[in-house]
């Protein structure tokens, strides 16, 4: 089994940082892409960025320029930075992980979750 421990959220005034993490812990023979989506109220679920274990990235529009996700193989972790926060960037961030197991070719996995909170 695996399980990936987010960390990092909170609430924070508009302009501001903050800094997620997302460990994946088990059994793990290698971990693939990571990645970060959320999910505000009354919306779907949104991917924000990913990266693969090459550390290619891919950004939403809405945080292209703002947001900065990161990875340290060696801890199978994964790190967003989101700076010059705004109001709607308001959701429950969620980690995603593609995970080769020992006797799984690949499978997802997510986070609990964490929130973040913009105020205006």
């Amino acid at each position: 089994q695996v399980q990936l421990v987010e960390s990092g959220g909170g609430l924070v005034q508009a302009g501001g940082s903050l800094r997620l993490s997302c460990a994946a812990s088990g059994s793990i023979v290698r971990v693939n892409a990571m990645g970060w989506y959320r999910q505000a109220p009354g919306k779907q679920r949104e991917l924000v960025a990913a990266i693969t274990s090459g550390r290619s990235t891919n950004y939403a529009d809405s945080v292209k320029g703002r947001f900065t996700i990161s990875r340290d193989n060696g801890k199978n972790t994964v790190y967003l930075e989101m700076n010059n926060l705004k109001p709607e960037d308001t959701a429950v961030y969620y980690c995603n992980a593609q995970v080769v197991g020992p006797f799984i070719l690949e499978r997802d996995y997510w986070g609990q979750g964490t929130q973040v909170t913009v105020s205006s």
